[in-house]
């Protein structure tokens, strides 16, 4: 979630991934005002819904480009394969280790039962069932982990099967193959589930590994794209935004509208709802990775933000929240203590994510880049 230097960055990505933390954070502000049938305990839930779908097609588009261009350049073994692994790993499990050993702190502190523990430690608490529900949050990492794992493994054996004449067409058959394999795992789920609730959909599919990776997969198919035909992306981009809001539209409005509800319609949601979504946040990506702003009064909040965006996911619930809500007690319908709540809440979780960034993840970020 997090680029190098600054000068090297694109803003409309930062942007994007501003947006998705400030989303989710938000979102978990439904935890703390009280619970209404209204329209704004709605967008409580539906930003941070968004914001992590907003985060798996980001990801997958960031290494997407990346691990294309390794493909291209090298001869795909096993060396480079762990060469790709090293580096996402130097990125991501510092900082989910040490927050994890936190969470456990945390729990302990507040009397919440820990079982199934070493199951976090290998990102196994989501691969094909229920969401467990200590350090929840955790379960999107789980799926950018497993991704990271899955593609270029598969690209590894595809590639020693058959020899590829053209690499870059082969990598878009993988990636392509991928997201049907996982897409066809949703249809599995369909013939094989009675679920015609949100709630159990959200904790049984939406929050599921083997049920997600196309999410991931449709953004290193959009990293494809950009890079072999770049003008037709370039051209192409004010289109795509407004497909996206089309998309965004008919799955936020006229499914409400028309009552296309999961009761009545599963196979909407159980199989096409979160595809869907993928391919709407995808659609914004052309505009958003041509846009580069050097001399804008919000470049600087918007990168800070962006920077700080991974500490800020995995502290923000069940390490701040958490801790609030047990040490703080507020009274929901007192204005000036439910908002003096939030900001304590948002104004406590950036600055221990700013700590986190500059003294611990940024140093081993480092250390990756001389390693």
């Amino acid at each position: 979630m997090v680029g190098n230097q600054s000068e090297h960055r694109i803003f409309g990505l930062d942007l994007m991934r501003a947006m998705a933390i400030s989303m989710v954070v938000f979102g978990h502000c439904v935890w703390i005002f009280p619970v209404t049938n209204g329209l704004f305990h709605q967008l409580l839930v539906l930003s941070g819904f968004f914001g992590v779908e907003m985060f798996f097609v980001l990801s997958g588009f960031l290494i997407g480009k990346i691990l294309y261009q390794l493909y291209l350049k090298e001869d795909f073994s096993i060396k480079m394969v762990f060469y790709f692994l090293k580096r996402r790993w130097f990125r991501t499990l510092p900082n989910y280790y040490l927050v994890l050993l936190i969470n456990i702190g945390v729990a302990t502190i507040v009397g919440y039962p820990l079982y199934f523990l070493w199951k976090y430690f290998f990102f196994l608490q989501n691969l094909s069932t229920t969401m467990l529900s200590f350090f929840p949050e955790s379960w999107s990492l789980c799926v950018e982990e497993f991704a990271y794992i899955v593609l270029p493994i598969f690209l590894m054996i595809a590639g020693s099967i058959i020899k590829p004449n053209n690499k870059s067409r082969f990598f878009a058959i993988v990636v392509l193959m991928l997201i049907l394999i996982f897409f066809c795992n949703k249809i599995y789920y369909q013939n094989t589930t009675t679920n015609t609730t949100l709630t159990q959909w959200n904790v049984s599919l939406k929050a599921v590994v083997m049920y997600r990776l196309d999410s991931i997969f449709i953004g290193v198919l959009c990293s494809w794209i950009y890079l072999n035909f770049t003008a037709f992306w370039k051209k192409s981009k004010y289109i795509f935004i407004v497909l996206g809001i089309l998309i965004f539209l008919f799955q936020f409005v006229a499914i409400g509208y028309f009552g296309l509800l999961i009761e009545s319609y599963p196979v909407l949601w159980n199989v096409l709802y979160l595809p869907l979504i993928s391919v709407a946040v995808a659609c914004f990506l052309p505009f958003l990775s041509d846009w580069k702003e050097e001399k804008s009064v919000l470049r600087k909040p918007i990168v800070f933000i962006s920077i700080i965006s991974y500490a800020v996911y995995l502290l923000h619930y069940s390490v701040v929240l958490q801790l609030l809500k047990h040490y703080i007690q507020y009274d929901p319908q007192n204005p000036l203590e439910l908002y003096g709540f939030v900001a304590a809440y948002v104004g406590i979780t950036f600055f221990l994510s700013y700590v986190l960034y500059r003294f611990y993840e940024k140093p081993m970020m480092d250390l990756r880049d001389k390693s």
